[in-house]
């Protein structure tokens, strides 16, 4: 029986996916390394209801050494689902020969093992801070990628480049989905919607980089997740696909909209634009609707409740 790879199934979006696919009745091997960005106590709290069903098996390798295709070549894959990175956009302005090493270098290294063990189809987590500061809203797949800000974006834009090489030379089948700002249950704690969960209910003071205006297209994970399912159906050549919501919600708006539902008033303090931060984003997902059915369903509002209904029955 074929099985379906997920790197980076430790992760927010991972193991969102890796449960989905196992409750659809398919093989999933998750990989990942439970890189220390992030607690890993909380990778391993997001595999507690994978690792408990028959349909899943899990290995702790680094997908940018040689374990990673040993432990592929024992197995009847079917497609590479390609999600682990190292996560954050203000983090790779600090370090980022760490993004390099854990992006590009473990995306080549995956890219490798797919054509030396004949995979032929890979579907692959990009973002959408591979559009930078473009000026024109919504971004469209076809926009000219010249100008990312971030060594995070630009490691996701590489990674994409090496994607259609190893199209163009090899035959692999590959997709790459950009998201736009997923979140819901099990988000990264140093994430937005969650942090702001965090400080606001216990009457925290948050920091707001900005006059608020800046906005962003907040996609909720079941959203994304019915994209990325679709999407693995539908590996032919070489794709990109936003997934996002098509509707962007203020920063100023999207505090107050977390503070109204915890019934709190948020403590501000106004600080500068944090730099590699993008003004805006939003999605064009018209080639997504046409081409894998995509239509996200959760409003900023419905997944803000969602979201804190879940923060309040976690130790999260």
């Amino acid at each position: 029986m074929s099985s379906i790879v997920i790197t980076g199934v430790g992760g927010f979006i991972g193991s969102h996916l890796g449960e989905k696919l196992v409750n659809d009745g398919h093989q999933v091997v998750g990989i990942d390394n439970f890189d220390p960005f992030y607690s890993k106590t909380i990778k391993q709290n997001n595999l507690i209801n994978l690792t408990k069903n028959k349909n899943f098996q899990f290995y702790q390798i680094d997908t940018r050494t040689e374990d990673f295709m040993l432990a592929l070549s024992n197995l009847d894959v079917d497609i590479i689902i390609h999600l682990s990175a190292r996560a954050g956009v203000r983090p790779s302005l600090q370090f980022p020969q760490s993004y390099v090493h854990h992006d590009i270098e473990a995306t080549v290294n995956i890219l490798e093992t797919a054509r030396k063990l004949d995979i032929d189809k890979l579907v692959f987590g990009s973002s959408s801070s591979v559009y930078g500061n473009l000026p024109d809203l919504p971004y469209n797949e076809e926009m000219k990628l010249d100008s990312p800000i971030s060594p995070y974006a630009a490691a996701k834009l590489s990674c994409e480049l090496f994607n259609h090489v190893f199209f163009s030379q090899y035959g692999i089948s590959i997709t790459s989905l950009r998201f736009f700002t997923v979140y819901g249950p099990r988000q990264r704690p140093e994430m937005g919607i969650h942090k702001f969960t965090r400080l606001i209910s216990s009457d925290q003071t948050i920091e707001m980089y900005g006059d608020g205006t800046s906005s962003r297209d907040y996609t909720y994970v079941d959203d994304v997740i019915e994209g990325v399912v679709s999407a693995t159906q539908k590996v032919a050549g070489y794709s990109i696909y936003n997934l996002g919501n098509e509707h962007a919600i203020k920063l100023k708006d999207l505090i107050d909209l977390i503070g109204n539902v915890l019934g709190k008033t948020p403590k501000i303090i106004q600080k500068s634009m944090q730099p590699g931060d993008v003004n805006h984003t939003l999605a064009d997902i018209s080639k997504a609707k046409t081409h894998l059915n995509y239509q996200p369903r959760i409003s900023i509002e419905e997944g803000v409740r969602k979201f804190i209904n879940w923060y309040k029955n976690t130790n999260n």
